[in-house]
């Protein structure tokens, strides 16, 4: 885990946003980074965090979770790859 939060270059709120669709649009955020970039996503807690997180992990991605209000999560996805 990094010590420090990392800066988003990019943002993406997609809180009421159904599965697969809110793991769509974050791949296809994050492939328009630069390598070593973070894009912040603000997520429902639950299934969406999980599929996404999952996703993006199992794509070769970094993933760190964040608890925000009840109900929200915040990820923060480094482009690896």
């Amino acid at each position: 885990m990094s010590t420090a939060a990392p800066d988003p270059s990019a943002q993406l709120n997609l809180r009421g946003t159904p599965c697969p669709l809110n793991f769509i649009r974050s791949k296809l955020a994050l492939e328009k980074l630069a390598l070593g970039a973070w894009l912040q996503v603000d997520l429902d807690a639950g299934e969406p965090e999980q599929m996404v997180a999952s996703g993006l992990r199992e794509a070769g991605q970094y993933v760190e979770v964040e608890a925000l209000e009840p109900g929200a999560v915040r990820l923060l996805i480094q482009r690896l790859g």
